[in-house]
């Protein structure tokens, strides 16, 4: 079995008003090194046998983000040399 984690987040140009909010919150709290904050989704799917990158890509693409407003990062399991 293989895991899988699929990180979502809104495009750069689409606004981000949790991710304000957040930012807000940090500067009233004393942290005002942090610049930015961008709120997102994080799923870890695990998958039977060697994960096919495609059929995961198509997965994220159409069920766990709207590609229209959100980007898809996959992070697949390291290659092993056997």
């Amino acid at each position: 079995m293989s895991q899988v984690v699929v990180d979502v987040v809104l495009k750069p140009e689409i606004s981000d008003p949790q991710g304000q909010a957040v930012l807000g919150a940090l500067g009233r709290l004393g942290h005002t090194g942090v610049r930015s904050v961008r709120q997102g989704k994080h799923f870890v799917l695990e998958v039977d046998g060697k994960p096919d990158e495609a059929e995961l890509r198509q997965i994220a693409e159409t069920l766990l983000a709207n590609p229209v407003i959100e980007d898809v990062e996959l992070h697949l399991p390291a290659r092993t040399t056997d």
